[in-house]
């Protein structure tokens, strides 16, 4: 092979290369809205218009969490220390509504060293997290790196990624960024692939052990667990009278009673769904 075929060879490797490799981040004007939306694929942040989240006050039943979060927030606004949350647990119990009306409340505070936006990474692009931090780090902004419904199956590594950027490397995780993930699972990996590496590695207890330190990068857990009827009614009252649906109390009740049966779960989703379909027949557009 001569010289010039061997340097055109490498010149269409390197181009293959290029093709392949992430995008770099886009410039991007943070002051333009409160929230974005990291598209690794395309290297850019996307601002969200218009935050899809609910009142603080509107979330039953999860006092101690929101508490706990809230508080944990507060000082990382304040430019004290704070850690990386992990909301885990029942389904529909508030967990991501949480995280987003916790933003909305710390962000209004005139205590805040830096404005606080709100950024969502979408677990299928957490093999960019630590480059997404890399990009935010000497930004004159706080940043909530928010994951909603993080897990990851058997076949996955990417989520060696995820320790690396929250507490190891060299450089550590930025001062001015917080991540908070929610997930159905307390330790993020299913309980099979737990027992699966357990009986099949040559030292079970570090095998397990590599998957279960993943969620001990996070030094604030919080549980959720399924809600009972009393709180469930009080999640199903407290939209009606935010949102003024007029109805009787006890035909309200004894609905979302029957709503809660027919979906064999009780939680603030199932509750929120019951008051859509009671303003859709009341005539009532949520939000008027």
């Amino acid at each position: 092979m001569s010289e010039e075929t061997k340097l055109a060879l490498l010149e269409r490797i390197a181009t293959a290369l290029e093709r392949l490799a992430p995008p770099p981040p886009r410039a991007v004007d943070f002051s333009c809205a409160e929230a974005f939306v990291w598209r690794a694929a395309r290297g850019e942040f996307s601002p969200v218009a218009a935050i899809n989240r609910v009142d603080l006050a509107l979330l039953e039943g999860v006092e101690r969490q929101r508490d706990q979060l809230i508080d944990n927030t507060r000082r990382f606004a304040r430019g004290l220390p704070a850690n990386n949350a992990l909301l885990w647990g029942a389904r529909g119990m508030g967990k991501s509504s949480l995280v987003k009306a916790a933003h909305a409340t710390i962000a209004r505070e005139k205590e805040c060293v830096r404005p606080l936006k709100l950024i969502e990474i979408h677990r299928e692009d957490i093999e960019s997290l630590p480059m997404l931090l890399s990009t935010l780090r000497e930004k004159p902004f706080g940043f909530l790196l928010f994951c909603d419904d993080l897990s990851f199956d058997a076949a996955e590594t990417s989520y060696k990624s995820l320790k690396s950027a929250l507490e190891g490397g060299v450089e550590g995780r930025p001062r001015n960024a917080l991540f908070y993930a929610t997930s159905n699972r307390r330790h993020l990996l299913p309980r099979d692939m737990m027992e699966n590496e357990r009986s099949s590695a040559i030292n079970p207890g570090e095998a397990v052990e590599e998957k279960v330190s993943l969620s001990d990068r996070f030094g604030l857990w919080l549980g959720f667990h399924n809600c009972s009827q009393a709180e469930y009614l009080a999640m199903v009252f407290g939209y009606a009278r935010h949102h003024g649906l007029d109805a009787p109390q006890e035909t309200i009740e004894r609905e979302a009673l029957e709503w809660s049966i027919t979906r064999g779960a009780r939680s603030g989703r199932v509750a929120w769904q019951y008051v859509q379909d009671l303003a859709g027949r009341l005539g009532k557009r949520l939000g008027d």
